[in-house]
């Protein structure tokens, strides 16, 4: 049955309203994905063949379509940014509402919509405070089947060194593709944020709702070879699976 929802976040962070824009119109790869930047005026063209419905820069972007590209269980999304500046302009508030039309699953897709939210909006205060402007290297992918199991992001977590008693601040040494330190900085029973001096390494427990473990890998070393180390980590999520 379809059913509007509506998930509204507010939160302060330590970067400029305009630093916050181009975040979140341009620099979209820095925390989320890499997205084709919105036509700069209400009417025109956003991402996922959404139209642009408002647009006051650095104040207040919106995007709005229906029959989402590739999303079947979705019929309307609309995306709502507020951006205002808070002292002197040093600081801003940022209010952001995803509202929409789920047509299936109702409970369980506004369930994972709303926990992803939470990450992603923490993953844009991390890029904002540790990283922009800097351009970020991306690269995202899935675990295996077998990464759907119900505990399969608690496996995942111990394999790398970060079992669920690993506190969000606390430095770690991270068993991956190769051995790094890094910050916990978000953790969670779905999801594991590392932070290091160059990258932001997400990981979503997506078994939760159904779905492989995934991994998104945010690099911002000029350097970057991404696609190798895209192969390494894969190769590694799919042997932890292989072994557990």
């Amino acid at each position: 049955m379809s059913k509007e929802f509506e998930i509204a976040r507010e939160f302060e962070v330590d970067a400029t309203p305009e630093q916050v824009w181009e975040a979140i119109t341009t620099g979209t790869g820095g925390y989320l994905w890499p997205m084709e930047p919105p036509e700069p005026r209400v009417g025109g063209k956003g991402p996922f063949g959404s139209t642009i419905t408002a647009w006051d820069p650095p104040h207040r972007y919106t995007n709005r379509v229906e029959d989402v590209d590739g999303i079947s269980e979705q019929s309307l999304n609309q995306l709502d940014y507020t951006v205002e500046p808070r002292d002197e302009g040093r600081r801003a508030w940022v209010r952001y509402v995803h509202s929409g039309i789920f047509v299936d699953d109702w409970d369980n897709q506004y369930d994972g919509a709303a926990k992803h939210t939470d990450f992603y909006l923490h993953t844009l205060r991390e890029y904002l405070t540790h990283f922009a402007p800097r351009p970020a290297a991306f690269a995202t992918f899935d675990g295996p089947e077998a990464s759907k199991a119900p505990d399969a992001l608690a496996v995942v977590g111990r394999a790398l060194g970060v079992g669920e008693d690993v506190a969000a601040g606390t430095r770690v040494t991270v068993h991956g593709p190769d051995t790094f330190d890094a910050v916990v900085d978000f953790r969670n029973p779905y999801f594991i944020g590392l932070r290091t001096e160059r990258s932001l390494t997400r990981v979503f427990g997506r078994n939760h709702w159904g779905h492989p473990v995934g991994i998104s890998l945010h690099d911002f070393a000029p350097d970057s070879d991404i696609k190798e180390c895209e192969s390494e980590w894969q190769a590694w999520l799919n042997g932890v699976f292989n072994q557990a």
